[in-house]
């Protein structure tokens, strides 16, 4: 026995490494029978014993693991009397995973198939259940767990080797299998895949009412296997000579493709991303069911591009900043990902999102203090409109009041949707007839008027770009109201509102001033919009608003006339002296129109936009954000500021070690130096295409601390427009005719539909492969496949 321990001598702590005892405690086995795939544990420390499980599931639980595949961690390892960790031990032993919490290896093979009681082999324990970490002698202790031809650890890889082939299972040796029939198998799968793919593709159900054979809708699945069956023969020959328990078309099959196609775009996406740096992008919203759900996205930079990959939909019960953390944590470990890896957040500005205290932004960077908050510019943007249309001054907000009663007056009722319709194309084609508008693809489409929403980006212009198109329709439209109506109704009101130069002033003025900021919207919103670029377009809106307010009012001024004009509405005075607004006339104070729609209606609106321009987008990382910003190209790098970069690798002080912070300061002024007389970096106009123009000609290698500046700026999120996209995917999915799905089969069906361009890309023979590598399947694939 003395060969199979370490001499005390040597080893400090002798428990690390002592074999299991002859006689192991009595094991515990859970009672709960069914498989729980939220049990499966990326750290190894946190793992239950195979044992542990019900047997009738052990081996469910195996192949999870298995197709999870071993922890193995990159990052920053934990030293102990100055030894740690080798990253290079996961070449060497190709068993070896690593525990973050804990800091201790642990053996894949062997926590798969050690058998319970038996003392076969040094280090069999310690590399299943406590944890190795005596780094000084795992020279010597790592090639002694691996031990002979015959030892513990190598009996466990035999296992795993014949528990991978299904051909070496009992229940295959038992079954009577041909070449034909393993032939007949791959078709019907293939198929079966073949339909899933499509329905997933295109967003559809996939489960009927009444799936009986001598129903007339079976639902979309079994209908698209009954239609390929009558146009291929060799389908319908493939089904018909399937057993019963063998067809693939179950419930269950559908699922489980659904599920192994998810785990191979995630695959890609992890493939993707690798041991990068990344942000997170999170939004909550309820779905038909009303579940709670959080969408979770990935923002990270691959070959100098912007990448934005939807991660997961995971329900919650609690949106406490606590909950959120802890689900998010989950997730992140889920998929291996450490939060030292964390370099941005990106949320709405929900108190339990932000919170500067108790916020799930604060309780992250309490972890890593390089995880930044930016609170989502597209949502910042849209409070501001909203603050406008509200609060900026009495009469906006009146306007906005008669626009949503002119609309429910309008839209009400369906009668009056098919009426406004109506005028509306004829007003099409007389003005088609009189040349004012041109004919073309996508012009001049069918539309209605639609109420503007606080939490729907773009909806205030939308609304009112709409009522000033359809202006002559929604007048008749309101006029045919008032006359057929029985009872009194708003319409002949809303008329008089309409046909009056003040609000024919405001609303030419708000589709000027809210056209601004849906371009700024329209900007965020964009995937590959960085943190620089974001604030040059803020600093752009500004500068227009300014201009506006110095010398915009004469030409919105004429505008307004003209439009008067051509509407029959009667232009005042500006010299007229009216009443002040919210006074009785009893008290004789006047003033002009001149100063009354110039002073109290244009100069406020402006000045509190820009007010509320300034008080939103004034961010706590403001000295982070200022740096980057030193990083744009435009005007050959004229913001180029090697001292404000420099301070950067003193904030991101994990990502560079004392000597990179040495020779920064001269790689910057090497680097900003040779990239001006770069003629191919003279057309860069942001940070990304400077990125993208340095991983094409290999400068990212030349400056690579540089280049790391780069990416980190990169990363930082601008908006949370790709969390929002999720969500309208959401409602496609799952819809009222289609509400019952369970949260696992939903977020896989989320993650290819919003993942696409990835999930088409896919190989049906990586697919199937996974497909039986999940779980003891009754059909075999052929031995080439």
């Amino acid at each position: 026995m003395r060969r199979f321990l370490v001499p005390r001598a040597s080893i400090e702590n002798a428990s690390v490494v002592q074999p299991e005892s002859e006689q192991d405690p009595p094991i515990h086995v859970a009672n709960n029978s069914e498989f729980n795939p939220d049990e499966i544990q990326s750290d190894p420390a946190l793992r239950k014993q195979i044992a542990e499980y019900a047997p009738q599931i052990q081996d469910q639980v195996r192949r999870a693991y298995i197709l999870k595949g071993r922890t193995k961690p990159e990052l920053e390892f934990r030293r102990t009397d100055s030894r740690a960790f080798s990253k290079s031990w996961y070449e060497k032993c190709n068993w070896i995973e690593y525990s973050d919490s804990e800091d201790a290896a642990f053996c894949f093979y062997c926590f798969l198939f050690k058998q319970p009681g038996r003392a076969e082999h040094f280090g069999f324990e310690v590399f299943t259940k406590t944890g190795f970490r005596d780094w000084k002698h795992a020279y010597r202790a790592l090639p002694e767990h691996v031990g002979g031809l015959n030892s513990g650890h190598n009996n466990c890889v035999r296992h795993y080797d014949d528990f991978k082939s299904q051909r070496q299972s009992v229940s295959t040796k038992f079954a009577r299998g041909t070449v034909e029939s393993h032939r007949l198998y791959k078709i019907r799968l293939t198929s079966s895949l073949e339909c899933v793919r499509y329905l997933i593709a295109q967003g559809l159900s996939f489960r009927g009412h009444d799936e009986s054979t001598a129903s007339l809708n079976k639902g979309n699945f079994l209908e698209m296997i009954d239609w390929l069956k009558d146009s291929n023969e060799e389908v319908r020959d493939a089904f018909d000579r399937g057993g019963e328990n063998c067809k693939m078309t179950s419930g269950e099959i559908q699922k489980d493709l659904a599920r192994c196609c998810a785990e191979e775009v995630t695959e890609m996406i992890m493939g993707e991303l690798a041991d990068k740096k990344f942000s997170v992008l999170i939004d909550e919203s309820c779905n038909i069911s009303v579940k709670e759900q959080m969408a979770v996205m990935l923002r990270y930079v691959n070959e100098g591009k912007v990448v934005e990959r939807f991660l997961c939909l995971h329900h919650i019960k609690d949106t406490t900043s606590e909950s959120l953390k802890l689900a998010l944590v989950k997730l992140l470990d889920h998929y291996k990902l450490s939060i030292s890896r964390l370099q941005g957040q990106g949320y709405d500005g929900a108190s339990n999102m932000r919170g500067e205290f108790n916020g799930l932004q604060r309780k992250l960077l309490d972890e890593n203090p390089h995880a930044f908050y930016v609170h989502c510019f597209a949502h910042r943007l849209q409070l501001v409109v909203v603050a406008v249309a509200s609060s900026s001054c009495s009469y906006i907000h009146d306007f906005f009041e008669y626009i949503s009663l002119i609309v429910t007056t309008t839209t009400s009722s369906c009668k009056k949707m098919e009426v406004l319709v109506e005028e509306s194309h004829n007003d099409i084609l007389e003005r088609l007839e009189r040349g004012e508008i041109s004919i073309g693809r996508g012009l001049n489409q069918q539309t209605s008027l639609a109420r503007p929403g606080d939490t729907r980006w773009g909806s205030h212009h939308k609304t009112l770009l709409r009522l000033d198109q359809m202006w002559a329709s929604v007048i008749k439209v309101l006029s045919t109201v008032d006359a057929n109506g029985r009872n009194p109704s708003h319409a002949a009101g809303c008329i008089e509102k309409m046909e009056c130069f003040k609000f024919s002033l405001v609303l030419k003025f708000m589709l000027k001033l809210f056209g601004i900021t849906n371009e700024l919207s329209q900007l965020l919103q964009r995937r590959d919009t960085n943190i620089v670029l974001a604030l040059e377009l803020i600093h752009d809106v500004k500068v227009r608003l300014a201009t506006m307010r110095d010398s915009g009012w004469e030409s919105i001024f004429d505008e307004v006339k003209q439009f008067c004009n051509s509407k029959g509405i009667p232009v005042p005075n500006m010299d007229d002296e009216i009443p002040v607004r919210g006074r009785s006339r009893l008290e004789g104070r006047t003033i002009t129109n001149l100063h009354y729609y110039r002073a109290e209606i244009f100069y406020v609106v402006i000045d509190k936009i820009c007010v509320e321009m300034n008080h939103r987008f004034s961010d706590s990382n403001q000295e982070v954000i200022a740096c980057f910003s030193c990083l744009d190209p435009k005007n050959c790098f004229s913001k180029f500021d090697v001292q404000k970069l420099s301070r950067l690798a003193e904030i991101y002080s994990a990502d560079f070690s004392n000597s990179d912070r040495a020779i920064l300061r001269d790689q910057l002024e090497t680097f900003v130096l040779h990239l001006r007389n770069h003629a191919a970096f003279s057309t860069c106009k942001d940070v990304e295409s400077l990125a993208t123009k340095m991983v094409e000609t290999e400068k990212h290698l030349v400056f690579p601390l540089v280049y790391k500046l780069i990416e980190l700026a990169l990363l930082l999120p601008v908006s949370t427009a790709s969390v929002e996209r999720a969500f309208s995917a959401m409602k496609i999915i799952k819809s009222k005719l289609h509400s019952t799905i369970n949260d696992d089969w939903f977020n896989h069906l989320m993650i290819c539909y919003t993942e696409r361009e990835i999930f088409k890309s896919l190989d049906d023979e990586v697919i199937t492969r996974r497909f039986q590598a999940m779980k003891a399947r009754k059909g075999i694939l052929p031995r080439h496949h």
